[in-house]
């Protein structure tokens, strides 16, 4: 399961009204190689369902994962910043051995 905090659930659902998204969207966060970790993050929104697509909400926020991402990201958290150091979402990933400074990619 992925949770949410206050603030990215805030973020969300004012990138969602911008985007003027209805109520079929949800969250597709997944994990992709890449990045200077080896594991790169992803955040899309989506409305289409695919085989093996493991959903959770929280905070009213529908998230979908697909089954791999599922592996490496059960139990994180995401957050949002936009404090003086860095402004965007960040993954507090308990199966993340190491990350990189930027906070988006790791590995496992």
């Amino acid at each position: 399961m992925i949770t949410i905090t206050d603030k990215a659930k805030d973020k969300i659902d004012h990138l969602m009204q911008d985007s003027q998204l209805g109520s079929d969207y949800f969250l597709r966060v997944s994990v992709k190689g890449g990045g200077c970790s080896g594991l790169s993050y992803n955040l899309d929104f989506d409305n289409e369902e695919k085989t093996g697509d493991q959903f959770f909400e929280d905070r009213g926020i529908r998230i979908a994962l697909d089954m791999k991402s599922f592996l490496y990201l059960a139990g994180t958290e995401l957050d949002f910043s936009d404090g003086l150091n860095g402004k965007g979402f960040n993954f507090v990933n308990p199966n993340a051995s190491r990350t990189c400074g930027c906070g988006e990619s790791f590995s496992v």
